[in-house]
């Protein structure tokens, strides 16, 4: 009888040690089971909808593909690791669930081009395949604070995965047309765009490629190792912090909410959730909102390590120039390529299943900074090629 594989990542060891160390001790790291499927999800022409100021619809759009496959995992009592790219997400899922999760973002899909005239793409390459093409995909669990851990993977399998279902080939499933609804059950985006912590002045955004992923580890080691030196402990270069959140109650917010969510406006469930609203005020203020608002910070989820880095980091200028001079070396050693994009405010989505300590918040640079840095890599890129 073959082995049940559906708890692989939930069995993984949380490793505590700093991530710069973790990613040389290549023995930390599990090959994923080839019976488990990578699924992309990213909105066509991300950019275009950036520069035309749907930035935020952009961001609701990914975190709904994120709280329809979590919610479906939930019930089916599954972890599955998952990684949030600011115009879309990824995941790694069990054969078990992922007829029941590619139905669903298919319908989401739907959804998603209806009430936003977006259009998002859901694809999915096996494993299996990854590895029959010669790409590796391994994954360790980093515990990046006291009670939240995150997946990081090296190898070049996720970019084999995006590579073919991005490409003009890939071919979508049709839709699926079964009258059940997709849930979206926990997902919020009440936060209005947060300033920079008290003694930081800017929010840098920034996506790195190892140029040789035969020396991820290294690279992506050494990159970690300067953030840390230039910019402090993780902690101190988070751009959330509690002074500067400000939670936004206007009936326009609730309502693109309630759109994204059921496709249409309910009035009446639209003033309900206005008074909750205005409940969180209170809440905010007691003992249990507190710690709920000191756990946000620590949620938030602003280090996606996916085959490339992903981060989205507060500090000053000075800083970030340090940062920059120290990345261009590297870029001119040939070890790395790199998009950077700088903003003055953060924005963040939230998935809150549970107040005490059931949620989290993905967090992008305002204004498309994961989308914006994209773009200064992608030119990079095509300049090498030329």
């Amino acid at each position: 009888m073959p082995l049940n594989q559906d708890h692989f990542y939930a069995n993984l060891i949380i490793n505590k040690l700093n991530l710069s160390r973790l990613l040389l001790k290549k023995n930390l790291f599990a090959a994923v089971p080839d019976d488990w499927s990578v699924i992309i999800t990213d909105i066509k022409s991300s950019t275009l909808a950036v520069d035309s100021g749907l930035h935020e619809e952009v961001n609701l759009v990914a975190t709904g593909s994120i709280v329809t496959v979590l919610n479906i995992a939930f019930k089916a009592g599954i972890l599955v690791p998952f990684f949030f790219g600011g115009d879309g997400a990824t995941f790694i899922v069990p054969s078990s669930i992922v007829d029941m999760v590619m139905k669903a973002l298919l319908k989401y899909r739907a959804n998603t081009l209806t009430n936003f005239r977006l259009e998002l793409r859901a694809g999915i390459v096996t494993v299996k395949e990854i590895y029959q093409q010669g790409h590796s995909l391994k994954i360790a669990r980093f515990n990046s604070g006291e009670t939240f851990s995150i997946p990081i993977v090296l190898g070049d399998g996720l970019d084999f995965a995006e590579k073919i279902i991005k490409g003009e080939n890939y071919l979508l499933a049709d839709v699926d047309s079964s009258e059940e609804e997709i849930d979206l059950t926990g997902m919020q985006c009440r936060w209005d765009k947060i300033q920079p912590p008290e003694h930081s002045e800017e929010v840098v955004t920034l996506i790195a490629i190892a140029q040789d992923f035969n020396k991820q580890a290294e690279v992506f080691s050494k990159i970690i190792h300067h953030l840390d030196q230039i910019y402090g402990s993780p902690e101190k270069r988070k751009p959330i912090s509690i002074p500067k959140l400000v939670f936004r109650t206007s009936f326009n917010n609730l309502g693109r909410e309630m759109r994204h969510q059921l496709g249409k406006i309910k009035w009446l469930e639209l003033i309900k959730n206005w008074f909750v609203n205005m409940y969180a005020f209170v809440y905010f203020r007691t003992d249990s909102g507190q710690k709920y608002l000191r756990q946000l910070v620590e949620m938030s989820d602003t280090l996606v390590v996916d085959g490339r880095i992903n981060t989205v980091i507060t500090g000053t200028e000075k800083q970030r120039l340090a940062l920059e001079k120290v990345l261009q070396q590297m870029e001119e050693a040939g070890e790395i390529s790199f998009g950077i994009y700088v903003s003055g405010e953060s924005v963040m989505s939230c998935y809150v299943r549970d107040f005490e300590d059931d949620h989290i918040h993905f967090v992008d640079g305002a204004d498309g900074g994961y989308t914006k840095a994209a773009g200064v890599l992608k030119q990079k890129l095509k300049i090498k090629l030329v």
